[in-house]
C-alpha cells in the first residue's frame, strides 16, 4: 500500500504538470486530480488502519 500511494502522490505531480501545459482540458484534469486525491485519502487511511492494526495485535 505504500508503494502504491507513492505512485498515487507521482501521479498527482505529472497530473498537475499536463493540466498547467494545456496538455488536458482543465475540466479533465480537475477530474482526474479529483479522482486521484481520492484515491491517496483511501490509501493513506489503509495504512494508517493497517499499523494500527498491527500494534494493538502484536505481543507486549
Amino acid at each position: 500500500m505504500s508503494i502504491a500511494l507513492k505512485e498515487a502522490n507521482e501521479t498527482e505531480y505529472w497530473l498537475l504538470l499536463l493540466k498547467e501545459s494545456d496538455y488536458l482540458e482543465q475540466q479533465q484534469a480537475d477530474a482526474l486530480i479529483n479522482e486521484n486525491k481520492r484515491l491517496i485519502r483511501m490509501l493513506t487511511a489503509s495504512i494508517k488502519t493497517a499499523k494500527n492494526n498491527l500494534k494493538s495485535n502484536s505481543p507486549r
